[in-house]
């Protein structure tokens, strides 16, 4: 009884200061059923976050089926060697239409050149980087992913390891 009588005044204690630091903020009377339904709210979407949440069902990871094209087409436009096990396609929208769009993610690596001394051997670990485009993709009789790679373009790059004043 003791311990529901503590979690009770701790509520109302909590709403008191919450409404008066509202007053204070905002130099306006707070509406309480706004303030108290936003709490609530807040605090559903935070238990529920797991299950059928829009922020975990938003985006589906696909497999590319013409993943040897995108990967000649990204290395063709960022001159990155791209590791093709880390190639991946998310759409954020519906994948009912005949022609979606999707973000494609992958690695790229770039040999790291020092000098021209050629008496000298020097170790060096390749440039690695996060290479983010966008596309628009189908899927074919079969429901295979197929990325038009024409319509491929490089949204971002990023150092992940090496020199980081070589630029795309």
């Amino acid at each position: 009884m003791k311990i529901i009588l503590f979690i009770i005044f701790f509520a109302v204690f909590f709403e008191a200061g919450l409404i008066s630091s509202y007053t204070i903020v905002t130099s306006q009377a707070p509406d309480v059923g706004k303030l108290i339904g936003l709490q609530i709210e807040e605090v559903t979407s935070f238990l529920s976050f797991g299950s059928g949440s829009k922020i975990i069902n938003t985006q589906g990871n696909m497999n590319i089926s013409n993943y040897q094209n995108v990967a000649s087409e990204l290395t063709n436009k960022t001159s990155y060697d791209i590791n093709i096990q880390s190639l991946t396609a998310q759409t954020t929208g519906t994948t009912k239409n005949a022609i979606f769009p999707v973000n494609i993610t992958a690695i790229g690596y770039q040999n790291a050149i020092s000098g021209s001394n050629t008496t000298a051997v020097v170790i060096t670990a390749n440039q690695t980087y996060s290479i983010t485009a966008s596309a628009n993709a189908s899927y074919d009789i079969n429901d295979n992913l197929i990325v038009d790679v024409s319509t491929i373009q490089i949204t971002s790059t990023s150092v992940l390891y090496g020199n980081s004043s070589s630029t795309l």
